[in-house]
């Protein structure tokens, strides 16, 4: 992202964007697009604006653009979320929407195991609010509830390039049957919360799926003193962490040497304490020894691997010396065993 983190609300920071199109979020309906599609305002990516593409219906926009209403009522469009859960704050983008942005925009959410309908019964989470042009509108949200679907309206109408839902995923039902789960899944609320270096991203090393290319995924710069790289995770849940998978998937020339896991129970921390973990995470267990990578390949470490440490809240992905890995995946189960090291 351009911005910088520091400058981001703390929902924001330490949210999961639940309007994320890369974690499974989908557009299912909007009042108009003629200008511009409802999906492009899902899309992970910053706007960008391309000064002389146009198409049929007149300038190319990168986002969600109605045409211009000549009558009552106002446009809206409807989401949902790439998981249910609770929401935090919105992000309301109308980058490069300048001559063209809604005035105002206001929010609200159902939760629905089906699409919702004529029938659903929408609750607002977002009252009116002023919009401007080619800016980031951080709004918190202050609702507890579990939500699935969230429903945008624009007054009256215009363009909106980015729709951010910061929140935190639910685990619902996932892993309550002592079945093991990936704990620093997304989808889950899993989070990067620290790292040495991310030089050419790491926004998607706990997507689902594989990656789609070299860019989808973690990968540093080339390091140039000693030392290696890492990366921080704080798991969905505090649980037993018995398998983990590393994936180099499109990583060729790149990938890492070796790597090993760390973990530690910080208990029920905040995000808060995000900035202290770094110096103790030196100090933390080592439940996965050094292990050699290979190029594009899918690496599984398991019971025979994995050290028994007890339940952990965050884990330390060490990388040796440097490169890219696509997916981690941290397989455990939900539970309360004796914790290994502390904070």
């Amino acid at each position: 992202m351009p911005d910088c983190v520091d400058h981001l609300p703390a929902f924001a920071r330490d949210g999961i964007n639940l309007a994320s199109a890369g974690l499974g979020a989908k557009p299912l309906f909007a009042t108009d697009e003629f200008f511009a599609p409802l999906e492009r305002m899902l899309s992970d990516s910053p706007a960008v604006f391309i000064p002389e593409k146009y198409d049929d219906h007149g300038k190319w926009m990168d986002g969600w653009e109605t045409r211009r209403r000549r009558g009552s009522g106002h446009d809206h469009a409807v989401v949902q979320l790439a998981a249910p859960g609770t929401i935090r704050g919105f992000d309301v983008d109308t980058a490069h929407f300048t001559g063209n942005y809604p005035p105002a925009c206001r929010i609200e959410a159902t939760l629905s195991p089906h699409e919702p309908d004529a029938a659903t019964r929408w609750t607002e989470v977002l009252a009116l609010s002023p919009l401007g042009p080619g800016a980031r509108h951080f709004f918190a949200c202050a609702s507890d509830a579990v939500w699935s679907h969230v429903r945008l309206h624009i007054h009256p109408d215009g363009g909106v390039a980015r729709l951010r839902v910061y929140g935190q995923p639910s685990l619902g039902t996932h892993g309550a049957d002592g079945s093991s789960i990936d704990l620093a899944a997304s989808l889950f609320g899993g989070r990067v919360v620290a790292m040495s270096n991310a030089h050419y991203g790491h926004q998607r090393l706990l997507a689902p799926g594989r990656g789609v290319n070299m860019g989808d995924g973690w990968e540093t710069r080339r390091r140039r003193e000693p030392g290696h790289d890492w990366i921080i995770v704080r798991l969905a849940a505090r649980g037993t962490i018995e398998s983990a998978v590393v994936d180099t998937a499109h990583f060729k020339g790149n990938f890492p040497d070796a790597c090993s896991i760390q973990a530690a129970d910080l208990g029920d921390s905040s995000g808060g304490l995000d900035p202290l973990v770094v110096p103790s995470s030196m100090f933390w267990d080592e439940i996965l020894p050094p292990q050699k990578l290979s190029a594009d390949a899918i690496h599984e470490f398991g019971a025979g691997q994995i050290r028994q440490a007890g339940a952990v809240t965050h884990a330390r992905f060490n990388i040796y010396p440097d490169g890219g890995v696509s997916r981690l995946r941290l397989f455990g189960k939900i539970g309360s065993k004796e914790p290994c090291a502390t904070f």
